[in-house]
């Protein structure tokens, strides 16, 4: 799309369905960092990775030991790996180029959410949130897993889950919902069922700090934006909060444990609340006042400024749109098809649900193209507008042309090898190549036919050059081609599968009822053309005749030379 003729008063986010994309079942997906490449998880084991600019298939990943569904799908950082969760508790690690499985580790129970740690190159550690149990630290080489404190007790101490999903006291079940990293992957924050965040020490696995949420509801999701500045919370009392990170970036690890000594003075509980308050601040709140819905698969955009949530409600595919003020600025309604996934493309404003079909659909923006030629400095307005005359908008030389005259330097070089980054990739390392596309491997649609049509060329081949009369005169109407491969088609069918046997070893289906007829239709038409083309012929055969012999031939043999 040529940016000079939109129009810059459009909002970034998308409006409609641009098209939809469909390849078995599928039930997850996540883009990779560029947004080049979608993951979808589908519902009888496997991923496919489509190519997003063009909207193909690129790979597809299948493994012979799992056939459930995918729970969710995650990449590493430069998109070499793909990590993946089923239903039968296990959690699959692709590599994505060549398509190979890394590793593979069976879990105590099934896992809705896994993430890889965003920090390492060659990822071999990952989050995984269970069905109902703690999240955990699972060590993908090994196989080996920690289990994440999900409580607090009033000495400020950590306390791991009770193995009947029991605290130690016989207080009620209690069952953590989310977990995700920050954005380097040295803290860890963990929401539970009593409306609480938690941040654990990634290496020690320590809690140092508790934010509490209003209302104390289960915490269902809770995601960070891509620039790690701003963290979203989706809890069951139906409201999305979205908090302030006030953490360093860069060793945010180190910075809570300064901050933690300097609340030295305070014990307990008290002295966790007081850190949280100097990590997360709450900035805003969205719900649906009239309707209460409850909300599924909450994200933000790709640069933090807007926030998207889908409508949990059966057999409804809304998605309504916020800016980070708050404000409400536009709700999507596709079809009539229950939403269970959804992914803001990382760089454009694209959005990616999937439906409870197993279709995804692509949201795009409606782009109102402006191809009104005004000159560079004219500006268009939307109203009227009282306009000021300058004191010099009629001199020949404006005072402001002279003072930008004065404020060209001539002297300064120019960098023009050096280019800034870009601030949404700004942490990537140049020494580590990334994986933006997959070489496509073209595969042709229907070789079946293919095959069918070599044998018959051939076939046609030793007609054509075999110098019998019929194919000089079906030559002449130019039907050399057609009449011998549509003869063949019907009944020579032998000599077809022996020629596409030398040529190809794949199996040949066996054509369908609704294909012999369209056949046999065609077989007629050129038969009629022939038949007449016969009998000139036989006329001609016979007048032939009866100038040299004197007589008539035999009929036999005309039918013998036919």
């Amino acid at each position: 799309m040529n940016v000079t003729i939109i129009d810059p008063l459009q909002g970034d986010f998308p409006e409609v369905i641009e098209e939809y994309l469909q390849h078995g079942n599928m039930k997850c997906i996540a883009f990779n960092r560029r947004g080049t490449l979608l993951a979808a998880g589908c519902s009888d084991g496997s991923c496919v990775i489509w190519d997003f600019e063009t909207r193909g298939i690129a790979k597809e990943l299948r493994d012979k030991d799992c056939v459930a569904p995918i729970t969710s799908v995650c990449w590493s950082k430069y998109g070499h790996h793909l990590l993946a969760s089923a239903t039968d508790r296990s959690l699959t690690l692709w590599d994505v180029k060549s398509g190979e499985k890394i590793a593979r580790v069976t879990l105590q129970q099934t896992t809705l959410l896994v993430r890889l740690h965003p920090g390492s190159c060659t990822p071999s550690i990952c989050l995984a949130c269970p069905l109902s149990s703690a999240p955990i630290l699972v060590d993908l080489n090994t196989s080996s897993s920690t289990v994440l404190p999900v409580s607090v007790s009033d000495s400020g101490i950590g306390v791991l889950p009770h193995p009947r999903n029991k605290f130690a006291d016989g207080s009620p079940p209690y069952t953590p919902t989310a977990a995700t990293f920050n954005k380097n992957g040295d803290l860890i924050y963990v929401g539970n069922s009593k409306g609480e965040i938690l941040i654990v020490d990634f290496k020690t696995i320590r809690v140092h700090a508790m934010i509490p949420i209003l209302g104390g509801s289960i915490v269902r999701n809770i995601v960070f934006s891509r620039n790690g500045q701003y963290l979203l919370t989706n809890s069951n009392d139906r409201v999305i909060r979205i908090y302030e990170n006030l953490l360093t970036q860069k060793k945010a690890a180190v910075a809570l444990e300064e901050m933690s000594s300097s609340f030295d003075n305070l014990q307990g509980t008290e002295k966790l609340k007081a850190v949280g308050s100097k990590c997360l601040i709450l900035q805003r709140e969205f719900q649906d006042a009239v309707t209460k819905i409850q909300w599924k698969a909450p994200c933000f955009s790709g640069d933090g400024d807007w926030v998207v949530g889908a409508s949990a409600t059966k057999g409804e595919h809304k998605i309504y749109i916020w800016d980070r003020s708050g404000y409400l600025a536009k709700i999507l309604e596709g079809p009539k098809e229950a939403l269970i996934d959804l992914a803001w493309h990382p760089v454009r404003p694209l959005v990616v649900s999937v439906s409870i079909t197993g279709l995804v659909y692509i949201w795009a923006k409606d782009y109102t193209e402006n191809w009104s030629a005004f000159a560079p400095d004219f500006k268009e307005l939307e109203e009227n507008e009282e306009y000021v005359e300058r004191e010099d908008e009629f001199d020949l030389v404006p005072e402001t042309d002279k003072v930008k005259d004065y404020e060209v330097n001539e002297d300064e070089e120019v960098d023009v090898v050096n280019f800034d980054k870009d601030p949404a990739f700004s942490d990537s390392d140049a020494s580590m190549e990334e994986l933006c596309f997959l070489t496509a491997i073209p595969s042709p649609d229907a070789p079946e036919q293919q095959d069918k049509y070599v044998g018959s060329s051939t076939k046609v081949e030793e007609s054509t050059h075999s110098g019998s009369p019929l194919s000089v005169d079906v030559e002449q109407n130019d039907q050399a081609i057609i009449l011998p491969d549509l003869i063949l088609a019907e009944g020579g069918n032998s000599a077809a599968e022996e020629t596409v046997g030398n040529n190809s070893s794949k199996r040949r289906r066996k054509p369908s009822a609704k294909g012999l007829e369209l056949q046999a239709d065609q077989v007629r038409k050129p038969l009629k053309k022939g038949k007449s083309s016969n009998k000139s012929f036989k006329s001609k055969n016979k007048k032939n005749d009866q100038d040299t012999n004197g007589f008539a031939p035999e009929d036999d043999v005309t039918d013998e030379c036919l």
